[in-house]
């Protein structure tokens, strides 16, 4: 606490998750679309190593004039003493950021729910699995992957895994426990029939509500990244038809590396549910781990 206090107008250095957060508040200062604007929504981390959400005000609640699509909430582990500092680093960096909770090494992830968060980011796994077990969208940054390129200004860039990321890992588990042949094979056979939800769908349904509202000065991009190959590639893409979601790019890598691929998407954030891939993308891109399914 002393030591913030002496740092308090020495700003943080921008984390992982910055570039990410940057962008999307970019949302909240750009000409209306002539679209209707969806109801509140958005996605996470400050320039900190701190929990964050990014919370979708409910019907019926707001600040008054002036409600921006988008928000970020810091919630951190740090004290109250230290959460000036958090505030007056996102200020210097011109990162709009009103609220936040500081609960002096406690779990923070509890206030998730009243915020109606759409995403929460924290290098804590403990806070991340009890998150995902609330039903939030969350994922473990990694502190050592590569920062954001800067090659995209005007572009929210974010690239999802399939099975246990955005769809539920009813098929992974086939896989697992019996091979890529029945795996397959359970694919064709199901191929009408759509994915279960997983656990980041609410987080694509906000980012794609969000993109309808996008205009020239500020869009999103998303990317679906995946091990699977054809013919279990069919079975996804028709899930997310029946979700009446669109993605802007579909890789079906049949188990090659990710990192490559995602370092030529540049994505502002990579969510994976495996440990191996998201150790091969954060050599690339900033990337998480969400940390559900059969393989967590």
């Amino acid at each position: 606490m002393d030591l913030q206090l002496q740092r308090l107008d020495i700003p943080a250095r921008p984390g992982v998750a910055f570039s990410l957060v940057k962008k999307l508040l970019a949302f909240n200062h750009q000409p209306p679309s002539p679209q209707p604007s969806p109801t509140r929504r958005g996605s996470e981390q400050p320039p900190l190593s701190t929990g964050a959400a990014l919370p979708p005000l409910p019907p019926g609640e707001g600040r008054g004039e002036g409600i921006q699509p988008v928000e970020v909430v810091i919630l951190s582990r740090n004290d109250p003493v230290s959460g000036m500092r958090v505030f007056r680093s996102a200020q210097h960096y011109g990162l709009t950021i009103e609220r936040g909770s500081f609960t002096r090494g406690q779990a923070p992830w509890r206030y998730l729910k009243p915020l109606h968060a759409n995403l929460f980011l924290s290098t804590h796994l403990s806070d991340v699995r009890a998150a995902l077990a609330a039903g939030v969208p969350a994922a473990q940054v990694y502190p050592n992957s590569v920062h954001a390129s800067d090659a995209h200004p005007s572009e929210v860039r974010i690239a999802f895994d399939g099975d246990a990321v955005l769809f539920s890992d009813e098929a992974e588990r086939v896989y697992q426990a019996q091979g890529l042949q029945a795996f397959q094979r359970h694919e064709t056979e199901k191929v009408g029939q759509p994915l279960p939800d997983g656990p980041f769908k609410p987080l694509l349904v906000a980012l794609q509500n969000l993109q309808r509202s996008g205009t020239p000065q500020m869009r999103i991009r998303t990317a679906l990244v995946t091990a699977r190959s054809a013919p279990a590639h069919e079975r996804a893409i028709r899930t997310l038809m029946n979700w009446n979601i669109e993605v802007d790019e579909a890789m079906f890598l049949g188990g090659l590396a990710k990192g490559e691929f995602l370092r030529e998407f540049e994505p502002d954030f990579f969510f994976d549910d495996q440990t191996g891939h998201i150790e091969s993308a954060a050599q690339h891109v900033p990337s998480g781990h969400v940390a559900s399914g059969v393989a967590n």
